[in-house]
């Protein structure tokens, strides 16, 4: 992350913009995409009623790409990715519906809405795998860490053992944990966050899988352990050309590790473009709104400058404004035009996409 910081502020400045590191510089990936999401929408019944989380949500990740999700809080981005994996309360307490094609490395395309719990135990783990965001919670605790990699082994490689212990040491080395025959017979209390996250990791790249989610997992860590969290997700990712799904609310994380940015607020996908595009020519008013709200430390006037904030709250999910959620907090809400329906996903250029009826409008005074 050493010229994350930098790159940001002079991308904010707008008067300056150095060369695009190597990962951001069009790097050619396969046309092929490993998932291909439809129309998703997850809805979760509650004693207030039923409250949309995620409402018509559609995107693709290509073989070998990152595709960032931020936004909020209560946005939608993790359950989106837990509606995709099946790891929702099961119906009738949440109901999923549209459409999310995931293609497995041998070829085979797999269905994950609608599809029976055989052919999602199948995928979860084997195909597609999420690093969660916090290590101590999600592995467990009255089992070591070795037996729970190979758990992960026996399931979905078959293998038993040797073989099994054998693989998982491979792979607490391979994620940079010394020593790792002996780290295998450890609880996960015996460990650090560092070594906790690392062993998550490991559990998730264990059978290669097709995709992986990585849901905030630099979030509890210490800014000198999130960077080798993230060098050590590239390297395996070039290593392996997985695609992965990164969900985060750092944006100096983002311009990191990231090929596309597809920004989310209350349930929708509000603007979605390449990184660079997205940090140099943001067109919706809350992605300028997140973009501008990164603290600018090596700023001249940083220390004059107020830290901005976007006013305002995110809505309630089960009570909407009408037309743009995002309305009674956008400085260019204009009644009668921006709550009159909900804006259509445009296509501002190219693989750039901008849920805002005034974006015209916004780009040309910016």
């Amino acid at each position: 992350m050493r010229w994350t910081q930098n790159w940001i502020d002079e991308m904010l400045d707008m008067n300056r913009f150095e060369p695009i590191p190597a990962r951001h510089a069009g790097t050619a990936v396969d046309a092929e995409n490993i998932l291909d999401v439809r129309d998703l929408n997850v809805a979760f019944r509650t004693a207030a009623g039923v409250v949309h989380a995620v409402r018509d949500v559609s995107f693709s990740v290509r073989r070998g790409e990152t595709l960032a999700l931020v936004g909020e809080t209560s946005s939608g981005k993790s359950v989106t990715c837990l509606g995709l994996l099946g790891l929702t309360p099961p119906a009738p307490y949440c109901t999923i519906s549209g459409s999310a094609r995931l293609a497995a490395r041998d070829g085979k395309t797999y269905e994950l809405v609608g599809s029976p719990e055989r052919v999602m135990r199948r995928v979860r783990g084997g195909i597609a795998s999420v690093i969660f965001q916090e290590p101590m919670t999600s592995l467990n605790p009255v089992h070591t860490v070795g037996a729970q990699i190979c758990e992960s082994l026996r399931i979905h490689l078959g293998m038993n053992g040797r073989a099994a212990t054998n693989r998982a040491a491979e792979l607490l080395n391979q994620v940079g944990i010394s020593d790792p025959k002996r780290r295998l017979a450890n609880y996960p209390h015996e460990l650090s966050g560092g070594m906790r996250q690392r062993v998550m990791i490991a559990m998730a790249i264990a059978c290669e899988p097709s995709l992986l989610i990585a849901d905030e997992p630099t979030t509890a860590l210490d800014v000198t352990i999130q960077a080798q969290i993230l060098e050590l997700l590239q390297k395996l990712q070039s290593q392996t050309r997985m695609a992965m799904i990164f969900i985060t609310h750092n944006l100096g994380t983002v311009a990191e590790i990231a090929d596309r940015v597809m920004v989310m607020y209350a349930g929708r996908i509000v603007e979605q473009a390449d990184v660079v595009t997205l940090f140099t020519q943001p067109r919706h008013p809350y992605s300028r709104g997140l973009i501008h709200s990164v603290p600018r430390l090596h700023s001249s006037h940083a220390r004059k400058t107020p830290l901005f904030a976007i006013p305002g709250n995110v809505p309630d999910p089960a009570s909407h404004p009408p037309g743009c959620t995002f309305g009674p907090r956008c400085k260019h809400f204009e009644p009668g035009r921006c709550d009159a329906a909900v804006p259509n996903l445009d296509n501002a250029k190219q693989g750039h996409l901008v849920r805002c009826v005034r974006w015209p409008e916004i780009e040309g005074a910016a």
